[in-house]
């Protein structure tokens, strides 16, 4: 049994005036708490966010976004034979000024200039320079010393050694380049 001192001490006993006098079959009543917090609260806090649907779908969105438009670049740079990138940004870029080759003269008697592209003409060369006067004047290129790849679409002077063709008006295996 409790005694009166432990009665008055906690909280939620409330004395009634029956109480305060000092009759000892007085029932103490017990207070209402309506105002305060439940004494049982959620130990886990309410979820606001983003399920885990959610954030999975956008994943695979962004994923096949990705793939997408990495197969894209490279479609759009198979096709043109360029870059989607600036040669600013390429470290192997080629520097304008500067030859790139065999420089033996000798060997490579030929000359000219023009614009680098990508393709050949009826298997005759890789690569052809556009010049000034229409498809009649291009000249197009082949060369074992001298990866041509790096130049395209690249204003270039070329030394080579013209070769024998059946389809395109000037073959040139090209032994010497230089970016203008």
């Amino acid at each position: 049994m409790e005694n009166k001192s432990s009665q008055n001490q906690n909280p939620f006993v409330r004395q009634s005036a029956a109480q305060s006098s000092t009759s000892a079959a007085s029932v103490p009543v017990v207070n209402s708490l309506s105002s305060a917090k439940p004494v049982m609260q959620s130990m886990t806090p309410p979820k606001h966010g983003v399920s885990g649907l959610v954030i999975m779908l956008v994943l695979l969105v962004m994923i096949a976004f990705g793939i997408g438009s990495g197969y894209g670049a490279a479609l759009f740079s198979a096709n043109t034979g360029t870059s989607l990138f600036p040669n600013a940004l390429n470290p192997n870029a080629p520097i304008k000024g500067k030859v790139y080759g065999n420089g033996d003269t000798s060997v490579f008697k030929d000359t000219t200039e023009g614009i680098l592209q990508n393709g050949g003409l009826a298997g005759e060369g890789q690569y052809h320079l556009v010049r000034p006067g229409g498809a009649s004047q291009n000249v197009y290129l082949t060369s074992a010393t001298v990866d041509l790849s790096q130049f395209i679409n690249q204003k270039v002077k070329v030394w080579g050694a013209t070769q024998a063709a059946k389809k395109a008006g000037w073959l040139m295996d090209v032994g010497k380049i230089q970016v203008e």
